[in-house]
C-alpha cells in the first residue's frame, strides 16, 4: 500500500511529534544589564580624578620645593596659609596677624594638635617668622612646614640645570 504525499502530511508524517515545552522555549532574562552601569562609572571615575586635585589646598599658593618626605597625614589638620603678598589665611578664611593667635586658639580647643604652615616661596621670610614666632608663643609645639617635594638635593652631588 502505498501513500500520496498528502497522505503522508496528512496523517503526521508517520510518527508522532512530542512537544518539548520546559527546554525549547526561552525564559525571561533575570540577569541586570551591567554595560550601562559601567560605563556611568566610568564617567564618575574620571571625573572624581579630575577634580580631586583641585580639592585640596583652599588658598592657591606656589609652595618652595626641597627633598623632604611626605608626612602622615592628619584627619582634620589646622592650616594656616601664608600668600606672596604677606595675606595670612586660616583653613580658607582670610585673618589679620593680630587675632591670628586668638582664632587658633579657639579653634584649637585645648587639643594638642598639629599646625600646618603652608607659605608661598615668593612670600616675606618676615613675614613668615612672624607667623612661626605667634604660633610658638600661642602654645603650640607642633609646627610643620608644608613645601613641595622634589626640590635641590642637600647632598654632594649637585643637580642638573633644567
Amino acid at each position: 500500500m502505498a501513500l500520496s504525499a498528502t497522505d503522508a502530511f496528512a496523517a503526521g508524517g508517520g510518527g508522532k511529534r512530542r512537544r518539548r515545552y520546559g527546554r525549547g522555549r526561552r525564559g525571561a532574562l533575570s540577569e541586570i544589564n551591567v554595560t550601562p552601569l559601567v560605563d556611568v562609572m566610568l564617567v564618575l571615575l574620571i571625573i572624581f580624578m579630575i577634580s580631586a586635585p583641585l580639592l585640596t589646598a583652599g588658598v592657591p599658593i606656589e609652595l618652595p620645593k626641597t627633598e623632604a618626605g611626605a608626612m602622615q597625614d592628619q584627619p582634620d589638620p589646622i592650616t594656616v596659609s601664608i600668600r606672596s603678598d604677606g595675606a595670612i589665611y586660616v583653613q580658607e578664611t582670610a585673618v589679620p596677624f593680630s587675632t591670628l593667635a586668638p582664632r587658633l586658639k579657639t579653634m584649637a580647643e585645648g587639643q594638642t594638635q598639629s599646625i600646618y604652615v603652608r607659605a608661598d616661596g615668593r612670600a616675606s621670610y618676615a613675614v613668615v617668622a612672624q607667623v612661626m614666632a605667634s604660633l610658638s608663643t600661642s602654645g603650640f609645639t607642633s609646627i610643620n612646614l608644608i613645601t613641595d617635594t622634589g626640590g635641590p638635593s642637600s647632598g654632594g652631588e649637585e643637580a642638573p640645570a633644567p
